[in-house]
């Protein structure tokens, strides 16, 4: 676990904040032991996905869960209408794949109509957005994130095993002309891969219209292969961007997991279309922001994880489908979050990585 110095405000005790939580202790909105709030939930729709990423899952695929055991869109409106009571503010759908699932704008039109009304955001591989953006955005979708990690086809052949890159670049220019934005573009780099490609993809985000942002490389893999040596890190990004553009650096904005900064200048500036011209940085392993996380996430089987590494999982299916009373689900879920731990612990000696991949945890 991480040490509490590394995850709370500077000059903040865990006293402090055990006697702030005191004081707001009528107060329906979660908040952990820690003093961090929960707003923003992560419900994944499926474990399923539509590309083997060489960094996420082997080849053939993984051994799927089966469909009584994925959440009913009943059963993901009633607990999304319970965390939004809660204080959830912002609701992302992920996967696997979101969009393999069937129906996924109708239940966005269904999330849309909860009060107070949640933000709604979908992370995609965008492989079937091009079909889909319409129909998302009247349902009531507010933005999409898509994970694109170059725009040479022959890497997106090796990475994601698929030759589809005409599809998720189809994919973002309707969701662009749909309405969904800001656009966001996530790129994971590969350090004998795309990172030399960094100053490529930034510029052609910027030229487009779109958010991009670099993740770091996160011990989530189905093939338990992650290494910190071989990890891209930050800094990495940072030494890449910077050999071409000038950025000057923003922070997190929103408690937004990216470290943002301001593209001062660059190649192609004068067809720049992003206003304001930013690029983002998710560091979750060397620069980690847990002091500050808001996120649960809700696995496609009903399991809430409150933080994306964590080796605990709190079954609210079981508890739903065996007749609990949304006042017994409230309950449930306070104190898992009450519980949430302190930090993910990747610098840790002892650090396990979790034993599901991110395609069974959700983004």
């Amino acid at each position: 676990m991480t040490p509490l110095s590394q995850v709370e405000p500077t000059g903040t005790s865990p006293v402090d904040l055990l006697a702030a939580n005191a004081r707001v202790s009528d107060d329906r909105g979660l908040i952990d032991a820690f003093g961090r709030r929960a707003q923003d939930l992560r419900i994944s729709l499926t474990d399923k996905c539509s590309l083997r990423c060489s960094y996420c899952m082997p080849a053939e695929g993984l051994d799927w869960l089966s469909k009584d055991k994925v959440l009913s869109d009943d059963e993901i409106l009633r607990l999304a209408s319970i965390f939004v009571g809660l204080g959830v503010t912002t609701i992302r759908l992920t996967g696997g794949e979101p969009l393999v699932r069937a129906g996924v704008a109708g239940l966005v039109r269904r999330l849309a109509t909860l009060q107070p009304r949640p933000g709604l955001s979908l992370t995609t591989n965008a492989l079937a957005l091009a079909d889909k953006a319409l129909d998302l955005a009247a349902a009531g979708l507010d933005r999409v994130n898509v994970s694109l990690d170059t725009l040479d086809r022959q890497k997106f052949l090796e990475l994601t095993r698929r030759d589809r890159l005409s599809d998720v670049l189809a994919g973002l220019q309707a969701a662009s002309e749909a309405g969904l934005s800001p656009v966001k573009v996530n790129a994971v780099l590969m350090r004998d891969m795309n990172l030399r490609e960094a100053p490529q993809l930034l510029q052609w985000a910027l030229e487009s219209g779109y958010q991009m942002r670099f993740i770091e490389h996160m011990p989530l893999d189905a093939q338990h292969a992650w290494t910190r040596e071989q990890m891209v890190t930050a800094d990495d990004v940072q030494a890449a961007l910077t050999s071409v553009f000038t950025l000057r650096p923003i922070g997190h904005l929103d408690h937004a997991p990216a470290e943002s900064f301001e593209v001062l200048d660059g190649p192609g500036q004068s067809h720049w279309r992003t206003d304001p011209p930013r690029v983002g940085i998710i560091a979750s392993v060397t620069r980690p922001f847990c002091r500050d996380c808001d996120r649960l996430r809700l696995t496609a089987d009903g399991q809430l994880r409150t933080c994306l590494f964590a080796h605990q999982e709190t079954d609210l299916r079981a508890a739903l489908r065996a007749g609990s009373t949304d006042t017994e689900l409230e309950r449930i879920i306070r104190e898992a979050v009450r519980a949430k731990p302190s930090g993910h612990g990747i610098a840790a000696p002892d650090f396990r990585q979790p034993d599901r991949p991110m395609s069974a945890i959700g983004g």
